[in-house]
């Protein structure tokens, strides 16, 4: 925060909280909402299928982590929400429910992503001021969205992705898939975070994002190029 007056960080915070606020929300309800529907009532009866962040934040993922990596020299924003409970033994079928709850919340995602750039259309009828800080919002919702989609699409448990290559993939492979969620975080922090030469966080997630990025704004009429 050094250099930073106190309104410049209240903005800085004012444009990412709400993007990261209705990203996660929505990303978890989802998740929640399609195990209910296949079968699994597990988060409807915690209270997590819900539009109220305040269910899904975590403190240290959520609010803490993500602050410290904002105002630090990095200058990168990373966190997680409270993950939603989801039994995938009480899905009617398994295997097939849990692509399709797995891949729930990256879907909502991109769907946030595109109705975002729809909404840009409308910035211009607002006065300069709000329109400035609605952009801002709007962009960074854009590219937050995204950033969680493809991120959690990276083929390993226990992130979405991982999930659905175990649903997916034939039962062998599944299976050894499968074994490596309770390191799969620490393989993710080791191969993006701690071995930045090999340049892993480009390649997986911000290739997939810029991609992303200019199809939806085409999509959405808006042509902005790459990000």
């Amino acid at each position: 925060m050094t250099g930073m007056s106190t309104s410049a960080v209240i903005h800085m915070i004012s444009v990412i909280a709400l993007p990261v606020l209705f990203a996660i929300t929505l990303h978890e309800a989802a998740h929640g909402f399609v195990a209910w529907r296949r079968g699994d009532d597990t988060a409807y009866m915690l209270g997590r299928v819900t539009f109220n962040p305040l269910r899904h934040i975590d403190l240290l993922g959520t609010v803490i982590v993500p602050l410290v990596l904002l105002f630090s020299p990095a200058h990168m924003l990373f966190g997680w929400a409270k993950p939603v409970p989801v039994n995938f033994r009480r899905l009617r079928h398994p295997r097939r429910d849990m692509v399709w709850v797995a891949a729930a919340g990256p879907t909502v995602n991109v769907m946030l992503a595109y109705g975002s750039n729809l909404l840009l259309h409308l910035v211009l009828f607002l006065t300069s001021t709000v329109a400035q800080w609605a952009g801002e919002n709007l962009i960074n919702s854009i590219q937050i969205n995204l950033v969680l989609a493809v991120f959690n699409m990276i083929p390993l448990p226990p992130l979405d992705g991982g999930r659905v290559a175990v649903g997916l993939l034939p039962r062998r492979l599944a299976y050894g898939l499968a074994r490596l969620e309770r390191f799969g975080f620490l393989i993710i922090i080791v191969a993006l975070f701690l071995l930045p030469q090999l340049n892993l966080f480009h390649w997986l997630v911000g290739v997939p994002v810029e991609y992303l990025f200019n199809l939806v704004t085409t999509l959405a009429g808006h042509g902005w190029g790459a990000l």
